[in-house]
């Protein structure tokens, strides 16, 4: 199963432009589009390549001209007048919002250590302004609906048939289909080996069999030698770009945590229970407060 990169795509769209725009920004609802609607009007298309691993993945973002307005003006901190239509230095402060989106998703998906996903990175090849309507009509294309300071604003998504199972989510990619997939790619990711090193305790298979059928339990049990990222989240706060810029040694840094709030445990960056931190032998530690059981566990992460 590959890993689903859809939450960390919508996460760091908001938080990159909550940053740079200065506004409140969420990723409200992601959907198919219907390229026949679509009208006339203006939009700019920023074409991306990522690389990972063993693939290379070609995107398309294609911001239209009621979004791409509105992403200038408040770059430009809501001074003077709304334009009307894309012009070239629109088209510079999407390009450059994008490129912005882009890194911050590989640096976020680098953090947690993906075993098919490894040194991500990502390269704007070309942005220009075309027509909203001559958008390649094929079944990759997406709405990702923004909340901007509460006013709705689209931006579409096209990907190439590669990259689908690693946006499962946004995608509706069904796992069951992945060998079609794989087989016209070419670029199939190999399962992890056993040349992966034992962990020192983990599940039997009799622990779970009362969750799942003998089968699904036997298969689970292969993946049990797979290493996964544990990390402990203290707190995070959003920033914008200039105040980034100023820090210097010696700056500190105010969190939203409480200091009597748990801290989140994270797998490979999906939180699954709270816990305090705690010194063992002289090193930090981290005491368990609250998690799911087995079954809970196994969702949160995915499996």
């Amino acid at each position: 199963m590959a890993s689903d990169l859809s939450s960390f795509l919508k996460d760091e769209l908001a938080n990159t432009l909550e940053q740079l725009l200065s506004k409140s920004t969420t990723v409200d609802s992601v959907a198919a589009l219907d390229v026949s609607s679509l009208d006339d009007s203006q939009c700019i298309e920023v074409s991306v390549k990522f690389e990972f691993s063993t693939i290379s993945s070609n995107w398309k973002f294609y911001i239209p001209s009621i979004t791409a307005t509105k992403f200038e003006y408040f770059m430009l901190g809501g001074m003077g007048d709304l334009k009307e239509h894309i012009d070239d230095e629109i088209a510079d402060a999407v390009n450059e919002i994008i490129s912005n989106v882009c890194g911050s998703l590989c640096t976020s998906v680098n953090a947690q250590g993906f075993p098919d996903v490894s040194s991500i990175k990502s390269e704007v090849l070309d942005f220009s302004i075309k027509v909203c309507g001559d958008i390649e009509d094929n079944d990759r294309v997406y709405t990702l609906d923004l909340a901007l300071d509460g006013e709705k604003l689209p931006i579409y998504l096209s990907l190439d048939e590669i990259i689908l199972p690693y946006l499962a989510s946004i995608t509706g990619y069904d796992s069951s289909s992945a060998s079609e997939v794989a087989s016209s790619s070419q670029s199939a990711i190999s399962a992890p080996t056993a040349s992966v090193s034992q962990p020192s305790m983990g599940p039997s298979v009799s622990s779970i069999s009362s969750l799942l059928s003998e089968e699904s339990a036997e298969n689970l049990q292969l993946l049990f030698n797979i290493k996964l990222k544990l990390s402990v989240r203290l707190g995070t706060k959003n920033f914008l770009l200039k105040d980034i810029l100023r820090w210097d040694i010696g700056e500190i840094i105010e969190l939203e945590q409480m200091v009597n709030e748990p801290l989140d445990i994270l797998v490979n960056g999906v939180k699954i229970g709270e816990g305090e931190a705690v010194i063992v032998e002289g090193k930090f530690g981290l005491k368990i407060k609250n998690i799911g059981d087995s079954s809970t566990k196994l969702s949160q992460i995915g499996i």
